[in-house]
């Protein structure tokens, strides 16, 4: 009986290690994608690959673990890390006119997840998915970049919304195309 017993206690902290390193892997590569970005003259937003990060991220661990995965970065970020778009990081960021969208990605990955979670072999639901929770980040950072880059509703989407969804959709179209495969080989190989 104490031999099952510790063959379980063994099996959940190789199982809770794992996991561990599925989330910090994910975070690396969040820590890696999301500095690169292009600037934009006419706006404070840039393109970033943030939110590939966080849909693969979604599809490799699930919408739990995936946004614990982003929060990690979001931390790290504030605590002055140079991880967000630019190489930059810190709480002026955070609370700057693209604080909005950082915040978004937690509202994003969560409802994106549920679809990702529930049916991760279907690409078109999960597109759906990604589709709805982007479009909550957009809103919320649109508002966000309204009040602070002191624009209109609609000047603050021409500036933070409207350049990046033909880029946004290809960033969903490479997760629904390669985040399936990913998670099935992770599967196979015992890892998740």
């Amino acid at each position: 009986m104490n031999r099952k017993v510790a063959d379980q206690s063994e099996f959940t902290r190789e199982g809770k290690g794992r996991e561990l390193a599925l989330i910090g892997l994910m975070t690396s590569l969040l820590c890696i994608l999301g500095p690169l970005s292009v600037p934009l003259p006419f706006s404070p937003v840039p393109i970033s690959l943030t939110n590939l990060g966080i849909y693969f991220a979604l599809y490799v661990l699930g919408r739990k673990r995936g946004c614990i995965s982003y929060l990690i970065y979001l931390l790290m970020g504030f605590i002055g890390i140079p991880v967000f778009s630019g190489f930059t990081g810190g709480p002026a960021k955070l609370l700057g006119p693209t604080g909005g969208y950082l915040i978004g990605f937690i509202l994003m990955g969560l409802l994106a997840g549920v679809c990702i979670d529930k049916k991760p072999y279907r690409p078109f639901l999960c597109l759906l998915g990604m589709a709805a929770g982007t479009a909550v980040c957009y809103l919320f950072g649109t508002f966000w970049l309204a009040e602070q880059a002191d624009l209109t509703f609609g000047g603050a989407l021409a500036a933070g919304v409207i350049p990046f969804l033909p880029g946004d959709f290809v960033k969903m179209l490479i997760a629904m195309t390669a985040g399936p495969v990913i998670r099935k080989r992770l599967q196979s190989a015992g890892l998740f």
